[in-house]
């Protein structure tokens, strides 16, 4: 599937966090939801983004929005990575790629000249009513959560 454009209703999901604990996007309608996906726990660049969500989560708490990590890893994996970084907030393990595949970010890449299947980094903005309100293709990982931040605030978050 093709990645999601603003205005496209986002697609609902039910995952498990790195307790086991299910979410839903429909648990959280009314509010802004942040989906950052994420190619493989505890890596440098994934880690380096969980990281900067993890330190301006406050911030994202004062404008009423969620944030969610999404990889295929398992729980125990989001666990582990959870705990190693000091990560508060539900990393989201979406094991047969279901989900990552409704969002457009389960794509072909190329390493080395393999090609292979694996996600995208690639957030999404989800507004109040359930729509993209903005996608981040090709993420860079320095200041991400910051960026992010601040087009939540000007979508008008509490």
């Amino acid at each position: 599937m093709p990645l999601l454009d603003p205005g496209t209703k986002a697609p609902t999901f039910a995952l498990p966090d790195q307790h086991g604990t299910i979410h839903t996007l429909a648990q959280y309608a009314g509010r802004p939801v942040v989906l950052f996906f994420y190619p493989k726990d505890d890596t440098s660049g994934c880690t380096t983004e969980a990281c900067g969500f993890q330190a301006a989560l406050p911030d994202f708490s004062q404008v009423d929005a969620a944030v969610f990590g999404i990889s295929i890893l398992d729980t125990k994996s989001k666990a582990k990575f959870a705990t190693k970084h000091g990560l508060t907030f539900p990393l989201l393990a979406d094991a047969d790629h279901a989900v990552c595949e409704q969002y457009g970010v389960w794509q072909e890449k190329s390493m080395y000249g393999r090609k292979y299947m694996g996600i995208a980094r690639v957030s999404y903005l989800i507004a109040a009513d359930g729509t993209v309100a903005r996608r981040w293709d090709s993420v860079k990982v320095d200041a991400h959560a910051a960026e992010v931040l601040a087009a939540v605030t000007a979508l008008g978050g509490k």
